[in-house]
């Protein structure tokens, strides 16, 4: 194996690289595609590494390329240690990590300890007797005397998180696709086995990892049924959200498996940790997850992923969660993600896309934690409308039309306006472009100081340039109607971060400081519609 490189040294070696960090989230079916077959790849990703630089982020995260059937598009591996052929080799690799090294980018990438593929060589194993090295890899239980599931655990995706194997004569959990297998994390061969795969990628370079799905890891051994949910006025498109999740997930010995991983990774030194951690205790998991200097470095929540509306009391009600105090862990904030559909086809009307677009760029840039940009974020894509003939998510085919559509946010980066497919490389990517999309591609605003990607360009300098942005406490956090007073200090600066999260313009009174950047001409006086303002007191 080559010998990787290492991207240059923080210029505050006192504080660690990661605190305040921007990075970019890169799906890799949907970035760059160098061979034509339709989906991208490792090379592809490589090839477009320039563009990433010059955003001025501090890290890419890499969604899953490892070998899988593809059944959840890389969440459902079957080999944690390989690349999967659509994606490339293990070399592929190795050249991807030296060139964003080169470039000064870390690179994360994800990691699925929570279940793998029903095709990995361990399920094999485990599901061919009950009397094997790997029997308790999984979780296994037998039928109540009916026949029926061991609990009533519900699947993420629909129907029972149970399904009977008759190899076994017993039921195994999943609680994603009947093809994801739980794994058992109370096991510590279990355990051992998946820190072993920490430090092969490790061992190749890699800085730091995404946990996907962590509060999944472990669950409750006696197999409780699981309370119903409470009245409510969300709808409820899935078995499983007519439960609380008490039983099936989240259960309180994962941070002590946690404290193993910080064990590895402080090994390597300057590796960064975050945690994805979902449902309805996920405040306090995260905080669980991160505490002190022992467990994972930040948590990734969804405050703002599946929100309808962004609110200035949204803003402060997820700040609030997370206070600059000894012992309490660090956030990570994302407005969009491969799950999630697009924000600013969430959050504001089509008329307002592009001043939204800059405000909501800017307020990320503003948040106390890590901010989280995922491709074509930059650029200002929306959600496309994918038919439902050519939907290849589980989730949106079983839940159709009642779906988040996933699909829809996982369209091909476009980087040539004029181009087939934007420029994707291949004629027939694996979802579409989308019309809309082919006007905001990459082409249209390099180099266009006007454009939503050349503010995005300042919004992230800014951020790098002010440690009050980057890494400092949150000193007031004030939600009058759509108006959003946000403070931060650090290292004796101070600044005012003011919003108007709304379409009527905002009169400002006694408003001072040096401005740092506006977004939509807004000025001390005044918020115009969607108007953001970043002041130095």
């Amino acid at each position: 194996m080559a010998t990787m490189t290492q991207p240059a040294a923080d210029p505050a070696p006192s504080r660690p690289w990661w605190k305040g960090a921007v990075i970019y989230q890169i799906y890799p079916r949907s970035f760059m595609d160098s061979n034509g077959d339709g989906v991208g790849d490792l090379p592809g990703i490589t090839a477009r590494l320039e563009h990433v630089a010059s955003l001025g982020v501090d890290a890419i995260w890499i969604s899953p390329f490892f070998k899988s059937p593809m059944k959840d598009f890389g969440y459902d591996v079957s080999d944690y240690c390989d690349v999967d052929p659509l994606f490339g080799t293990l070399a592929d690799f190795d050249v991807l990590v030296a060139r964003a090294h080169a470039l000064g980018l870390r690179v994360l990438i994800d990691q699925v300890y929570s279940h793998t593929s029903d095709e990995h060589p361990w399920f094999a194993e485990s599901r061919s007797s009950k009397h094997n090295d790997k029997a308790d890899w999984y979780v296994w239980a037998d039928a109540k005397p009916d026949g029926s599931p061991p609990s009533n655990w519900q699947s993420v995706f629909g129907g029972p998180a149970w399904t009977w194997d008759a190899r076994r004569g017993q039921y195994y959990m999943h609680n994603f696709l009947s093809s994801q297998p739980q794994l058992n994390g109370h096991n510590p061969a279990v355990q051992d086995a998946l820190l072993a795969v920490t430090r092969f990628w490790l061992d190749r370079g890699v800085d730091g990892y995404r946990i996907d799905a962590l509060n999944f890891l472990m669950f409750d051994p006696e197999l409780r049924d699981n309370p119903p949910a409470p009245p409510s006025d969300k709808q409820r498109t899935r078995p499983f959200d007519f439960q609380l999740q008490k039983h099936n997930m989240s259960h309180p010995d994962i941070p002590a498996f946690l404290a193993r991983i910080r064990q590895v990774t402080d090994e390597y030194q300057a590796i960064f940790t975050v945690a994805e951690v979902g449902g309805n205790e996920a405040e306090a998991e995260m905080k669980a997850f991160t505490e002190g200097e022992t467990h994972l470095n930040s948590a990734y929540g969804f405050n703002f992923l599946y929100a309808d509306q962004l609110t200035p009391g949204l803003v402060c009600s997820a700040l609030a969660q997370w206070p600059d105090e000894q012992g309490v862990g660090w956030p990570s904030w994302a407005f969009e993600n491969h799950d999630a559909p697009r924000a600013l086809s969430r959050w504001c009307a089509p008329e307002h896309r592009d001043a939204f677009a800059r405000l909501k760029a800017l307020l990320l840039m503003s948040l106390r934690g890590n901010a989280i940009i995922y491709y074509g974020e930059e650029l200002g894509l929306t959600q496309v409308d994918i038919p439902f003939d050519q939907l290849h998510d589980p989730e949106a085919i079983a839940n159709w039309p009642l779906t988040l559509s996933r699909d829809g946010a996982r369209t091909p980066m476009p980087w040539q306006s004029q181009a087939t497919c934007a420029g994707f490389g291949s004629t027939d990517p694996w979802l579409p472009v989308g019309a809309e999309n082919f006007t905001r591609a990459v082409d249209v605003q390099d180099g266009d100081a006007a454009s939503l990607l050349a503010f995005n360009r300042k919004a992230i300098a800014l951020r790098a340039a002010n440690p009050a942005l980057r890494h400092g406490a949150v000193t007031a956090c004030h939600a009058n109607g759509p108006l959003l007073d946000l403070q931060r200090e650090a290292d004796g600066q101070a600044v005012r971060c003011l919003f108007n999260i709304g379409a009527d313009p905002r009169p400002l009174a006694g408003v001072q400081g040096k401005v740092l950047l506006a977004a939509n001409n807004a000025t001390p006086d005044q918020l115009p519609p969607f108007g953001a303002l970043i002041l130095e007191n």
